[in-house]
């Protein structure tokens, strides 16, 4: 193990000497990918020294999401005391399904559940579970409105049920998945259409449960927005929350996005309503900034988690108190401590330093709005209270300037489409930017505009 940590120490630490110079990695096509790099696995083991130069080489040459150059996805930036958490969490390798196998590590995933739906503002029958990502927490959330619905289904099965799904046209591409794999079916997922600020528009979603009421069939779930993949917006909650519990619908709140508002002050009014819900999800790999994956799914009432998930086996849950035994609310039985990077930085920073974290996003948005608005080469695509900025700069095509962006190693920035209109899409996720970062983010882009239009017109033509 000594040989190895070496080896970790002097990769890890070529990588960010690499990065402060080359904040992207250099260029490797598909195309390419197996005749530059030293991929291919074989019979025999290969000397340490080739091994390391392997290594280093795929490392080197792997997309940097920490540094002040990627914009790309809805994550982005490295917090040391999360990635602390991280390292740990490997080195442990505690699976968290049963008490037995994890022991402390149990606390703090528990913990962090307990806190979160404390600031929520539910009573102690709530509770919470980590996943492996959004859309996990989205089809856990679907199985539990199923469950609800109609819990004879756990063991009869999903004949003649006839149940439907709501969702925004800007929701998450898990839900139509999430349909097909639950047994509702992708056919019965609504997609509601959105106002011109991409919120959900409740009084479309309102005729549709009717309509589809007085057809003979049994709406269970809407799911809710908050921080649209494109645009960023967040749907209303209290109006539907009072139109789900006129029907008995369970009302789920994707936070995957921007759901971590929870934390701030400043910006919680954007989920204002946020108790009314019967699950709410968000990813911490994403606007808190820990490592990938951590992702919670928290409901009001835990009972739908023992509903939906438990089942029973002796050779697993060997101790008492089954709430100590995480796997009986969780879809997954072995599953990797996601809780500790979470916990390690939650317990550095504290709770305000969650909120400050949040509230640079913003900040940083505000920063980038301000520039766009205030250049007359650039369109303004996007809404307010979000960290989507979404523009075009000189009417050159967005997938044409991100994509050159990209191969030539200048900025990794991704592009995104609303209605008509297609765009760049920035991201203002990473917390340990600064204002200096995102105008020469600006100003990288012009610059490349500037040095390349010849060949991105050319392009664009083609």
């Amino acid at each position: 193990m000594d040989k190895s940590l070496i080896i970790f120490n002097e990769i890890a630490n070529k990588l960010l000497a690499d990065e402060k110079q080359n904040p992207v990695a250099e260029f490797v096509s598909s195309d390419e990918l197996f005749d530059k790099l030293d991929l291919e696995l074989s019979d025999e083991p290969i000397d340490e020294e080739r091994f390391k130069a392997a290594l280093q080489d795929l490392v080197l040459k792997t997309p940097r999401t920490a540094t002040n150059a990627f914009f790309n996805q809805l994550f982005g930036g490295r917090n040391e005391k999360a990635v602390l958490g991280d390292l740990l969490a490997v080195m442990l390798n505690n699976s968290m399904y049963t008490y037995k196998a994890a022991g402390v590590q149990i606390g703090t995933e528990k913990v962090v559940i307990d806190e979160v739906c404390k600031i929520i503002g539910w009573n102690g029958n709530s509770g919470g579970t980590f996943s492996t990502g959004g859309s996990m927490t989205n089809f856990m959330a679907m199985i539990m409105a199923r469950d609800s619905f109609n819990s004879s289904i756990r063991n009869k099965g999903m004949s003649h049920q006839d149940l439907m799904v709501y969702t925004s046209v800007e929701s998450h591409y898990s839900i139509p998945k999430n349909a097909s794999f639950s047994g509702i079916g992708r056919d019965n997922v609504r997609n509601i259409s959105t106002t011109a600020d991409g919120v959900l528009d409740v009084e479309e979603l309102r005729n549709k449960i009717n309509e589809d009421i007085q057809l003979g069939k049994n709406p269970v779930m809407v799911n809710l927005t908050a921080g649209t993949t494109v645009l960023g917006a967040f749907d209303p909650i209290e109006e539907v929350a009072d139109l789900c519990k006129e029907h008995n619908i369970w009302l789920h709140l994707d936070g995957a996005y921007c759901g971590s508002v929870l934390f701030s002050n400043k910006y919680k009014h954007l989920i204002k309503g946020l108790e009314l819900v019967d699950s709410f999800s968000f990813n911490a790999h994403k606007m808190i900034g820990t490592p990938l994956t951590c992702s919670l799914i928290l409901v009001k009432d835990k009972k739908h988690l023992y509903d939906s998930f438990t089942n029973e086996a002796s050779y697993l849950y060997q101790t008492d108190r089954d709430e100590f035994n995480l796997g009986k609310t969780s879809l997954q039985c072995g599953r990797r401590n996601d809780a500790l990077k979470f916990w390690t930085l939650w317990k550095s920073v504290g709770t305000k330093g969650l909120e400050t974290i949040v509230d640079k996003q913003f900040e940083l948005a505000d920063i980038a709005r301000d520039y766009i608005k205030n250049n007359d080469d650039y369109t303004f695509y996007g809404i307010e209270d979000s960290i989507s900025i979404c523009f075009n700069y000189k009417d050159i095509p967005a997938q044409q300037l991100c994509t050159q962006l990209y191969e030539e190693s200048k900025l990794l920035v991704g592009y995104g489409v609303f209605g008509t209109d297609e765009f760049v899409r920035f991201v203002t996720i990473n917390a340990q930017n600064d204002k200096e970062d995102i105008l020469n983010f600006f100003k990288t882009l012009e610059q490349f505009v500037e040095t390349h239009m010849k060949q991105i017109s050319i392009n664009a033509e083609l």
